[in-house]
């Protein structure tokens, strides 16, 4: 039997429904820990529960201490794949993080849940088995953290939360599921490409997200640029463009070092420097923006933030880190 390291950091799937006001809230004990016995057909099962968080209260520093106990229990004992238990709120944030930074080979699973656990139809448990399954697949390896929900498999870099409250709410909209799981089997359509990973130990660094909007001016960018973030993520209009009046905010956040980097606030599609009309991507580009391929601006502010710990440099941020 493989060994399997479970981690449970609290989210829905380790919450329960109060009947008496409709709500659905953490509480003292995880209910997935009764569940424990049964899933010991599945694998040999090392439990712990380092955090126990509804999601939006995870913070990156929780996501390094996810990181730091996989590479140290990996590292100190015999441990064949990992799978964590999340809130899906913020799950792909702490799934693309970890594929990003994570030291090791072995399979790392993430699965959640959008029903509470003793709510009619509740999908905790399934996922949760669902994803040992992934874990102890021979195929799961090599293929970066993947996020196990709803019968099928994604990776890290591609996965979305689409809906606020529907069991299919995971979703990669470019690419698709890289896999899908049956009653009978666990299969894979293809494999993902490498992607970069960043060593990080620590994250001292703060950076902003901002969706452009129709006739935005530049006042929120010289806000993050007067709180001297260290970088600034812009989720742009289609292409990768913004309005005209937002521009000088661009340029002194650039004048002042601090790398801004373009995402399309667009689900599909790349940002580009197609337009030149003031405000487009071309003139954006030419300023110093760096542009991003494929990864949502929740994502790319994460990838900035661990490459901020490497350096500062706008050029060496857009070659080695931001190049694809």
């Amino acid at each position: 039997m493989k060994h399997i390291l479970v981690i449970h950091t609290g989210g829905t799937i380790s919450m329960e429904t109060d009947a008496e006001n409709n709500t659905v809230n953490i509480g003292d004990v995880n209910p997935l820990t009764r569940a424990t016995e049964d899933l010991r057909k599945l694998a040999r099962l090392s439990v712990m529960e380092p955090l126990h968080k509804p999601s939006p209260h995870i913070t990156i520093n929780d996501m390094l201490e996810i990181k730091h106990l996989i590479e140290s229990e990996c590292s100190r004992r015999d441990i064949d794949g990992v799978v964590i238990t999340h809130g899906t709120d913020t799950m792909e944030e702490t799934a693309f993080f970890l594929d990003l930074t994570l030291e090791t080979d072995v399979p790392v699973i993430m699965t959640g849940a959008m029903r509470s656990s003793n709510e009619p139809g509740s999908d905790g448990l399934y996922n949760f088995m669902a994803a040992i399954r992934t874990a102890v697949h021979h195929a799961s390896a090599g293929k970066g953290l993947l996020v196990v929900f709803n019968d099928e498999i994604h990776t890290a870099r591609e996965v979305t939360k689409v809906h606020t409250s529907n069991a299919a709410a995971f979703q990669s909209a470019i690419a698709g599921p890289i896999g899908a799981i049956t009653n009978n089997a666990v299969s894979f359509h293809y494999d993902p490409l490498p992607q970069l990973k960043i060593k990080v130990k620590e994250i001292t660094k703060r950076v902003g997200l901002i969706k452009a909007y129709a006739g935005m001016d530049a006042a929120l960018l010289n806000a993050l640029c007067e709180w001297k973030y260290d970088g600034v993520v812009i989720e742009a209009l289609g292409q990768g463009n913004l309005p005209p009046d937002a521009v000088d905010g661009v340029v002194r956040l650039l004048s002042n070092g601090i790398p801004v980097v373009l995402v399309s606030r667009c689900p599909k599609g790349t940002a580009q420097d197609t337009y030149s009309y003031p405000g487009g991507g071309r003139q954006l580009k030419a300023l110093g923006v760096i542009f991003c391929e494929g990864l949502n601006g929740q994502k790319a502010r994460l990838k900035l933030l661990a490459a901020l710990m490497q350096t500062d440099k706008i050029e060496i941020l857009k070659d080695k880190y931001f190049s694809a």
